[in-house]
């Protein structure tokens, strides 16, 4: 049984996946920095300083300044400037891997198009064969 497992756990494709798995997570913490740290700020500042990580709906009786003074109390609250957030960590995703598989398809096609290479001409020494073999079957 192990020895089974470990032929499944070594096959190609899913050291394959394993990697791609790894760097899609490590992508998707790039990603999410790019959107908090560099695009929210200056779309937050256009929009009036706007900070969408702190938006949020109360729903709750008491009014709270911040989200931060209603997480603290423990009042329920919809926190939909993270839900931006993501959705926009989700697009640039997205947009990433479309670009990705749009370049692979392209050069796939390319590959394909080229046509073979012309097979190899057969040497001196193949051709002299070739001609002795010929000459012995017109003998017969």
């Amino acid at each position: 049984m192990l020895e089974e497992f470990k032929q499944f756990a070594m096959r190609g494709n899913v050291v394959d996946m394993a990697v791609g798995i790894i760097i899609g997570g490590a992508f998707g913490k790039i990603v999410s920095s790019f959107v908090n740290d560099v695009i929210m700020p200056p779309i937050g500042m256009l929009m009036g300083n706007v900070d969408f990580g702190s938006l949020f709906i109360n729903l709750s009786d008491t009014d709270y300044a911040s989200l931060a003074a209603a997480e603290e109390a423990g009042a329920a609250v919809i926190r939909y400037g993270a839900f931006i957030n993501t959705l926009l960590d989700f697009v640039i995703i997205a947009f990433a891997i479309f670009m990705a598989i749009k370049a692979m398809n392209k050069m796939k096609k390319a590959e394909e198009a080229a046509p073979p290479p012309a097979p190899p001409e057969p040497s001196a020494e193949e051709k002299l064969l070739t001609e002795i073999r010929d000459a012995l079957k017109a003998q017969r």
